[in-house]
């Protein structure tokens, strides 16, 4: 699909985001790559763990990512990781591969804690944490960021800014990149978000919805965005995704949506260093927002 074939804008409306030459929309798939660390976080006070989540989030490590690694690699699409620092320094492997197959690594807590949970103090300090143990696994930064559950303040944005982060990928201001004081935002949607389709632990009031429905409308909101020339953010975990039905599913869909013409597969870094490139900050239009 040409530039040409977007929906128009109406008078007062913004102009039709412009990608790299020859592209009429963008697609990333990124990959929250958490394993165990959100249970752990949450359950930090409690007198017990109990296994069976525990173990169900495993399951992402030790077979899920790499399922994921090796669909990738079939398919020669690039990805960005978002990795929490302990998991980076309990599978370093993991992250090494990451980088050998082209892909990039970007932060994601260290122990995948909730930004409403912190004081900015604290929220420095994960950051610093977080860098460390990415570098110490062989990633380079500097790094880009995604905060856990996908929530902000603005307490932990200024932490961002001053930290030097690459861009942020948490918020849904848009569905094409934008500047959000002094920061990249690119774009995440709760639609393309595996967790909220196939998360089920002990005690969840209903059942995951099956691959094939989630998928199948996944390769619509995929062609939907490329219409209106914005940016697909697929989010994928893999001890959700990474399972046996589902990841045939996913690559399935890829394979589907990998044919809309003009759509540009890149990672998030990507995505963020052309909107650096061709936008800058003052280009917005001015007005004051509510």
């Amino acid at each position: 699909m040409t530039s040409e074939a977007r929906p128009g804008h109406p008078d007062g409306a913004p102009p039709a985001y412009e990608w790299p030459a020859g592209k009429s929309a963008a697609a990333v798939v990124s990959v929250d790559f958490d394993g165990p660390t959100p249970y752990l976080w949450a359950s930090r006070n409690s007198p017990k763990q109990l296994m069976g989540e525990l173990e169900q989030r495993r399951f992402g490590p030790r077979q899920g990512v790499w399922r994921i690694l090796a669909l990738l690699e079939r398919l020669q699409i690039p990805a960005t990781f978002y990795v929490p620092g302990a998991i980076a320094e309990a599978h370093p492997a993991a992250v090494r591969t990451i980088v050998a197959g082209g892909h990039e690594i970007a932060m994601h807590g260290y122990l995948h804690e909730r930004l409403d949970d912190l004081t900015p103090d604290e929220v420095g300090d994960i950051l610093d944490r977080s860098m460390q143990a990415l570098a110490a696994a062989g990633a380079a930064p500097p790094f880009g960021y995604r905060s856990p559950s996908w929530e902000m303040t603005p307490g932990a944005w200024e932490k961002l800014r001053t930290a030097g982060v690459r861009y942020d990928s948490s918020l849904m201001g848009h569905d094409h990149p934008y500047w959000l004081d002094g920061l990249v935002e690119v774009p995440v949607q709760w639609q393309l978000d595996d967790a909220i389709f196939y998360r089920y632990v002990h005690g969840s009031t209903r059942a995951p919805v099956p691959a094939s429905v989630v998928m199948d409308d996944w390769v619509r909101e995929v062609d939907a965005i490329g219409r209106f020339g914005g940016l697909a953010m697929l989010t994928v975990h893999p001890w959700l995704s990474g399972r046996a039905g589902r990841l045939v599913a996913f690559e399935e869909m890829l394979r589907r949506a990998g044919d809309h013409d003009g759509m540009w597969w890149a990672t998030a870094a990507e995505v963020a260093d052309h909107h650096r490139g061709r936008y800058q900050e003052s280009d917005g239009s001015g007005t004051t927002e509510l």
